[in-house]
């Protein structure tokens, strides 16, 4: 199982890596750059799923 996920701002473009929870979906995530909160897009589970390059691990 992947842990980690490469995640990019969908507003400044930043991107970070970050460790993603194992047993949890994260509904939230708030860019360290920008400081914007975002959330999932419609149908996606957590923030990994729609701006992440891995899925969440309850979804691998």
């Amino acid at each position: 199982m992947e842990t980690k996920s490469t995640i990019e701002c969908p507003d400044c473009g930043h991107v970070t890596t970050e460790t993603m929870p194992v047993d949890s979906c994260q509904y939230f995530w708030q860019c360290p750059a920008c400081e914007t909160v975002v959330k999932p897009k419609d149908g996606d589970c957590c923030v990994y799923c729609s701006y992440g390059d891995t899925a969440c691990p309850p979804k691998q």
